[in-house]
């Protein structure tokens, strides 16, 4: 089990309710973490619409995470 640091944008913090939070998972990698949340908050997008960063640098979806990870979950946005 590991505490780590979780913040939302766009889609997800709407669909979440809220922007960040910090929690215990089993999740080993950043792509089960978003997997993990994804069902439980029921968001409307898949790991492979997501781009992950961990400790503000972007990873891959198989990343390893470790305790106090800070991660940022960045969907796709549209701009006009």
């Amino acid at each position: 089990m590991r505490v780590i640091h979780v913040t939302y944008f766009a889609a997800l913090r709407d669909a979440t309710g809220f922007a960040e939070e910090t929690l215990k998972t089993e999740a080993k990698t950043v792509k089960a973490l978003f997997q993990e949340l994804a069902a439980k908050y029921r968001w409307p997008l898949s790991d492979t619409d997501i781009r992950f960063a961990i400790n503000d640098r972007y990873h891959p979806a198989d990343t390893v995470l470790n305790e106090g990870d800070k991660i940022v979950f960045i969907p796709p946005v549209a701009g006009g």
